[in-house]
């Protein structure tokens, strides 16, 4: 599936390639601190399937609580988040977050890991009164 995207503020626009089978929700503790939520959702594509349309990208490198190093890279105007990736050289695996592409809705998760780590309260939350949108 083409599915295209960017930042908040506009500076990075990309597009990419992606199986929208392949979706899946991190409940890290990681995750939780970057995505500023309870999870972060995202979908594999090959780095020959991506291509930045705009923007210069920046990159924070983490050392993971295992010891593997994972580069997390965003906008360096608005600090949205748009993939992580290894630090190896050679072929690279993106992990965009779908939050980033236009076609969000038509991205679901199709699993989820790290369950040690999600939040208790993300079960009640069809139990939560809502409202449509900001009054």
């Amino acid at each position: 599936m083409k599915i295209d995207g960017g930042c908040l503020c506009g500076h990075i626009r990309y597009e990419a390639e992606v199986d929208p089978e392949q979706v899946a929700l991190c409940n890290c503790t990681d995750c939780q601190v970057f995505s500023g939520s309870a999870f972060r959702v995202g979908v594999p594509t090959q780095d020959s399937n991506f291509k930045l349309l705009s923007g210069e990208l920046k990159t924070y490198v983490k050392t993971a609580e295992s010891g593997g190093r994972r580069a997390q890279v965003f906008c360096p105007e608005c600090g949205t988040h748009l993939y992580s990736t290894s630090t190896d050289e050679g072929p690279k695996v993106y992990r965009l977050r779908t939050s980033t592409a236009t076609q969000r809705d038509l991205l679901p998760p199709k699993r989820q890991g790290w369950m040690q780590s999600a939040q208790g309260w993300l079960k009640d939350l069809p139990s939560l009164p809502g409202v449509e949108k900001q009054g």
